[in-house]
């Protein structure tokens, strides 16, 4: 179990699927995305789970998208000032239209540090609980990479005006900042955080499931950004482009990025 890089835990009426990587802060990579796409599928499929709970093991919900999996691929790459559709990103998209269309109720249970892509995903589950030590942050510019699927996601949850300040800024927040904001409904010690999740699993438990699936697809039809804008219809991709990469190496050989400027 302690060497799967996802692992799932019936404890019903949830599933616990928890993001095993610790060493790596729990980031998104093309293994982690496989397993955790499986992970949720079981979940679906099993009537004993009424709700799925994410969680990281270690000190990160999840740092993002894997930065050190795209180091080894940036020299294969070549890019133009439009760019190279990004498989991997695509990969972390759709994980997060996933989570959000699941049919079940999901819960992120952010227990640390949750940026980039790591970020998107809690901000597309469905309900979320964070320790009081937990930051956010939506940090992926400051590599030189587009946001992408968590706009509508920022944009849904927050509004406009805090979605273009956390996007554009990429400051992390707190999680009471968090809490204030709309991103999460509660703020909890550490040893409180799964026993709320699954104290909100048991509530959910309590409905009619068929009830509570066509409510959710509704909920998900009624929201302007999700009418707007599906997987299929997006055209926005991440990109790699000479941006981005220039953006990757300042950030993996440890040097200020070349469009930093600093106040005379």
């Amino acid at each position: 179990m302690a060497d799967e890089i996802v692992l799932y835990e019936a404890r019903y009426p949830a599933a616990i699927i928890t993001l095993n990587n610790p060493d790596h802060r729990n980031a998104l990579s093309a293994a982690m995305i496989d397993a955790l796409m499986a992970a949720i599928a079981r979940a679906e499929q099993d009537r004993g789970v009424r709700a799925l709970v994410f969680t990281g093991a270690g000190s990160a919900f999840s740092a993002g998208m894997d930065l050190g999996e795209l180091r080894g691929m940036l020299d294969q790459l070549r890019v133009d000032q439009a760019g190279q559709v990004w498989d991997g990103a695509l990969r972390g998209e759709a994980l997060i239209e996933r989570v959000y269309r699941l049919g079940k109720p999901s819960i992120a249970a952010v227990n640390g540090v949750a940026v980039g892509n790591g970020a998107g995903f809690l901000s597309a589950c469905d309900l979320a609980v964070a320790t009081d030590s937990a930051r956010i942050g939506y940090t992926e510019m400051k590599h030189g990479i587009q946001a992408g699927m968590v706009i509508l996601h920022l944009m849904r949850l927050v509004g406009e005006r805090v979605a273009r300040y956390l996007l554009l800024t990429g400051e992390l927040v707190t999680a009471d900042q968090a809490k204030a904001l709309g991103l999460i409904n509660k703020v909890v010690p550490p040893d409180q955080l799964m026993e709320t999740a699954l104290a909100w699993a048991d509530a959910i438990a309590m409905n009619a499931p068929k009830a509570e699936a066509v409510t959710k697809s509704l909920m998900c039809k009624f929201s302007g950004q999700a009418i707007a804008m599906s997987m299929t219809e997006y055209t926005a991709a991440p990109h790699i482009t000479d941006e981005t990469r220039s953006g990757l190496e300042s950030f993996f050989d440890k040097k200020p990025v070349p469009w930093s400027l600093k106040r005379s």
